[in-house]
This record gives structure tokens, sequence and C-alpha cells, in this order.
């Protein structure tokens, strides 16, 4: 179980990605009695779907606001969720993969600051995971302790001696364990969306290291998963 402190009522921005994980995240923030405020970025990924999960989970949760954010970085490329690249099937590696968008939390994550400080709020979440991920080094503890410091050099409000705090409460969880989450949460999983490369019917692929993920998952933890695979 990863229940928060009580909040009494304070202001949060979320990361909201429309994936499993910034679902649960965001479904934590809530039970702890935030106030939300939810930033999806429209980075014009290959896909959609996401964007459309993020705007059913935010409506669920009865977030405060709801911002999705356009942001073309299609214009950089690099990453086969920005570039017209092939996106792997073959299954989890060691290496980071292709599917890594360059800076891509650390840039998400500068958005969500601003916002967060335009907002008077000084709680930012994030649904980041070390263990059960593709080796995104934006994912790891490392990178959120560095930005948690740069957040507060780089404001007014953390140069006027405000702090703020940036949360990633799933840091340590695997898979199974955050989709144990949801469903203690009473979230449904079948809003949110995971897959990299969906099928021209609207099915997730089954095959990309997102989909494995998530599906290895739900299996360890012994629930069902409502995703839709091609594969």
């Amino acid at each position: 179980m990863t229940k928060l402190p009580p909040a009494s009522g304070r202001t949060a921005v979320v990361l909201l990605s429309g994936g499993l994980d910034s679902m649960v995240v965001a479904g934590l923030a809530r039970e702890a009695g935030y106030r939300i405020h939810a930033l999806t970025i429209d980075y014009n990924q290959r896909h959609r779907r996401e964007l459309t999960a993020a705007a059913s989970i935010a409506a669920a949760l009865g977030t405060a606001r709801h911002v999705i954010l356009p942001l073309d970085l299609r214009q950089f490329g690099g990453s086969a969720l920005t570039d017209d690249i092939a996106v792997p099937k073959s299954g989890v590696a060691d290496d980071i993969p292709i599917t890594y968008v360059p800076a891509r939390n650390l840039v998400f994550l500068s958005l969500t600051l601003a916002w967060a400080e335009a907002l008077e709020a000084r709680d930012i979440f994030i649904g980041v995971n070390a263990l059960d991920y593709s080796g995104y080094p934006d994912c790891r503890p490392e990178f959120i302790e560095g930005f948690a410091a740069l957040a507060n050099l780089a404001t007014k409000a953390g140069s006027e001696g405000e702090r703020f705090v940036i949360h990633a409460p799933l840091q340590f969880l695997g898979k199974a364990d955050i989709v144990r989450e949801a469903a203690r949460l009473g979230l449904d999983p079948g809003m949110s969306w995971s897959c990299y490369d969906p099928e021209p019917d609207g099915r997730a692929c089954g095959l990309c290291d997102s989909c494995r993920l998530r599906r290895a998952g739900f299996a360890d933890a012994g629930l069902i998963d409502p995703t839709a695979y091609a594969a």
C-alpha cells in the first residue's frame, strides 16, 4: 500500500500521460486530499490514444483543471515515438531503447513546475518507476532528486524560500504492485493506455516494451488486464 500523508486540500500539479502509472499517481494524490491540476503534454507522439486516456482519467478523478499542452517534439525527432522509426517489438532489452524521447521527463517536469509556480502550488506528482521500466535515464531516482534541487534554484518561489516537492511515489514499486494500487484505489485500468504502437483497429500491439511490461504486471498481480491486444 502506498498511501500518502494527508494533504489538507493543498493544490498539486500531476503530470498525467494517460498511462497506468500516471493514473495511479493521480489517484494517490486524490486519496491524500490534494486539489489536482493535471497536465498532459501533446508532444505530437505517433498516436493520440493516450491523450484520450488522459482526458478520461482527469474527468474520472474530478481534477480542478486538465490542460493538454501542445509541444511538437517531432520537430526534433530522435525517437521511435516522434520520428519515422519502427517501434521495437522483440522484447525488453538491457540498453536504452529507441523509444526513449530525448530529455522528455526533464522537459515535461519543467513545464509542470512552471504551472505549479503560477498556481502557487508546491507539490508536483510524476509517475516514474525505476524497477519495471525500459531503462530510461529520466526515470531514475537520481534524476528526480536532481530536478527537485533545480526546481528550488530556478524559480522565484524557490529563491524566496518556498520549497517545491517532487512526488514520485511509484519509484520503487514493481508493475504488479502498481496494478494492485490501481485496484485498491478503485481505478478502472481500462481508462489508461500503455501501448507505443497501436494497431489501425485501435487494439494495443501487445509486443512493444510498454505492452509487455503492462501485461506482465497484471499477470503477476493475478488481475485481469482489460486492454485488447493484437498479439
